[in-house]
């Protein structure tokens, strides 16, 4: 039995339909070799169903059989049979054993936005992205917040400081959103994710003032009046500028009505735009505490919870004794008094406030496309109400905008929470951004730790993607997953090239460029682009931004000194994704597999996409077995669609010819390839050996 020939997932060709409603008619498509096997059959529990040969091409036989949706989620295996020779296939292809967690895994009425998947997104964290309107910038001592006044950086291309960023601002707006929309269309961006954007009083703004507005800082500010807080003064209810700042009707009007313009612009040239929930946790300065009583006999707004026993919000949050006013025994989350934890359990009005914030923003007049949910697995006091949380906020977000995506933040095992009823996918650390990392810089994700054993090691790298996206996602979770290089957590990927081990407070922040490998950089951008799930860039990424964990990783873009070829690079490659339906929705298939070299291909029934990764510092010679993607085994006609190495890239075109399945490829140091076969305009051989060359 010809093993590399059985293949299936739950793409299109070998599903449909992808995502079937409860009773819906499936047909299920299973692969061999052309002539090769006597029995293929399905294994849904405990009963066994013969499929039956519905079609023959040049190379391979397909197997379908009709199966019937049910109303409980589904798990298959196959059984297939040649003479006395016996096998099964789950999610890791052939087995002799199946793996509970592997199976194939069918949740009817389960369904991710079809714009999501596969999309290019681009985080934007506020502040340090560009500055469009001086008159909203954080002034200096506007207030006090942890353990200093608000500082205004002047220098836009100072690197962040070891101490005090989250109050130390760069006037980042969305007004510089605004003026950039030409630069991320041109860079081929489809969604736009957003850091926090609520009032807050921090730079990264995870500890909401108010969720119903945006600040206005990042926003508006029509009103500006009242006083700046005196050297040495804490005390922020006599911070009347910042109080003017964030509390005006008029300023929140307008910084609400600015956003509702950006995202208009955005969907008028063809890109979404989520935002960052924050609600597992708000912050002290939030209106429902008030801990920094700058709300407090404010016209328009009820006694926060921390001022008054008789606070509507006082079940908002935990106190463990009654010392009011101005009780400080309430729950922080981790500890932190800056972060209350929300208490859900204790109120029903709390938990219908946030629902209804969810609701709110994907709706008209704001149209977000969707949520990214920062700690999501960590909101309520237990597994069970979260569980039921998050239940009643997807149906409430879907019932609004049946489009938005929900895209929860969260380390670890998270198919609990991807069963079909709370959120549609997560930030891909596990099976995307950390083994990627290892296999190419021998790095962890916030450069702490230099792994030499990892480093290169091929078998690892597929244990972890494969294996691990396998337990995580369904296939419609999978393909809108957020496949990040870096973020606002985590060193800057291009950071991590330097094998340097250590943070901003180790090393200074002039460490954090040095010896970096833009080839290497290269070749996680090629990845990123052709492997399944939405490839999400990390603002200035592709400009060549470098930096350790935050906050060093959170540097300004850099306007008039960007990295010109990073970026031509970025577009490109971006470019290959959009254009090549395989490597948005198609199936993929491990090719080779060795120290410091990975192949594999992305192919559909109209297209297929071979990539290879050589991370040896040496140029190398492998073949690749090609025709396990469906190209012809003789004389089929592939073309490069891009190269980078260490010399830079190229796509300029370059043929190649299979023989006997196999494509012969040099592959120089530090390097990646992407080579097309295109079904349906493949030329013979004859035409094309009469116009082109051959590499």
């Amino acid at each position: 039995m010809n093993y590399k020939a059985l293949f299936t997932d739950m793409t299109l060709d070998y599903l449909r339909p992808i995502e079937p409603s409860a009773g819906n008619k499936m047909i299920i498509t299973f692969r061999t070799a052309k002539d090769d096997v006597d029995n293929v059959y399905i294994v849904c529990g405990d009963e066994e169903i013969p499929m039956k040969k519905a079609q023959s091409a040049e190379d391979f036989d397909f197997y379908d059989v009709f199966i019937d949706a049910s109303k409980q989620t589904m798990y298959y295996h196959f059984r297939i049979q040649s003479g006395n020779e016996s096998c099964l296939f789950d999610k890791r292809g052939v087995v002799h054993d199946i793996l509970p967690s592997m199976r194939f895994c069918l949740i009817p009425d389960f369904e991710t936005p079809e714009w999501a998947k596969g999309a290019v997104m681009y985080q934007i964290f506020t502040d340090r992205f560009c500055n469009g309107d001086k008159t909203n910038d954080v002034v200096n001592d506007e207030y006090y917040y942890i353990d200093g006044h608000s500082e205004f950086v002047e220098d836009w291309d100072r690197p962040p400081s070891t101490t005090g960023d989250y109050r130390q601002f760069y006037g980042g707006d969305l007004q510089g959103v605004l003026d950039k929309m030409d630069y991320l269309e041109d860079l081929g961006v489809e969604v736009i994710y957003f850091n926090p954007l609520f009032v807050s009083p921090s730079s990264h703004k995870y500890d909401t003032q108010d969720y119903d507005h945006i600040d206005p800082h990042f926003g508006k500010i029509e009103v500006d009046e009242g006083d700046v807080l005196p050297q040495g003064s804490c005390d922020n209810s006599k911070a009347s500028r910042y109080t003017s700042r964030v509390s005006s009707s008029e300023n929140l009007t307008a910084s609400d009505e600015l956003f509702r313009q950006v995202v208009e612009e955005a969907h008028k040239r063809g890109m979404r735009v989520i935002l960052d929930g924050v609600f597992n946790h708000c912050g002290s300065f939030n209106k429902w505490l008030d801990r920094e009583k700058i709300y407090e006999g404010r016209e328009g707004y009820e006694k926060g919870a921390y001022i008054s026993n008789n606070s509507p919000y006082k079940d908002y949050f935990a106190f463990s004794k009654n010392q009011w006013p101005y009780n400080e025994s309430y729950d922080g989350w981790w500890n932190y008094d800056t972060l209350p934890k929300l208490n859900y359990e204790g109120s029903k009005a709390l938990e219908e406030y946030i629902i209804n914030i969810g609701r709110k923003w994907v709706s008209p007049p704001f149209n977000v496309d969707g949520w990214r949910l920062d700690v999501a697995a960590d909101l309520g006091h237990s597994a069970e109400y979260n569980h039921s949380f998050w239940k009643k906020f997807r149906t409430a977000v879907k019932k609004a905008n049946p489009e938005a995506v929900i895209l929860a933040e969260n380390y670890g095992d998270s198919k609990d929470w991807l069963s079909g009823g709370e959120w549609d996918t997560v930030m891909n650390y596990d099976a995307f951004m950390e083994p990627l990392t290892w296999f190419l810089t021998g790095m962890d994700k916030h450069s702490d730790e230099f792994r030499v054993d990892l480093w290169g090691n091929a078998d690892y790298f597929w244990n972890e993607m494969m294996y691990k996206s396998g337990e995580i996602f369904t296939t419609p979770s999978l393909y809108v997953a957020m496949n990040e290089l870096s973020n606002h957590d985590h060193s800057r990927f291009l950071t991590r090239t330097n094998h340097t081990a250590g943070r901003i407070t180790t090393h200074g922040s002039t460490m954090a460029g040095q010896n970096t490998n833009k080839a290497v950089m290269r070749e996680a951008v090629t990845v990123q682009m052709t492997w399944p799930g939405a490839p999400t860039i990390y603002y200035g990424d592709e400009a060549g931004v470098v930096g350790f964990t935050d906050p060093d990783n959170r540097r300004t873009y850099p306007w008039g000194h960007e990295d010109h070829k990073m970026i031509e690079f970025h577009k490109e490659i971006i470019r290959i994704h959009k254009e090549n339906s395989e490597l948005k929705t198609g199936s993929i298939k491990k090719l080779f597999s060795e120290k410091n070299i990975i192949a594999y291909g992305r192919f559909n029934k109209v297209g297929a996409s071979i990539v290879v990764v050589n991370n040896n510092t040496y140029a190398v010679t492998k073949e690749i077995e090609v025709w396990q993607l469906g190209i012809p085994m003789n004389d089929a006609i592939v073309h490069r669609l891009i190269e980078t190495s260490a010399a830079g890239f190229n796509t300029s075109d370059v043929a190649y010819r299979v023989k006997e399945g196999k494509l012969s490829l040099r592959l120089p140091a530090t390097s990646a390839i992407v080579i097309k076969y295109d079904t349906l305009t493949a030329m013979s051989e004859q035409e094309f050996w009469a116009t082109h060359k051959f590499g």
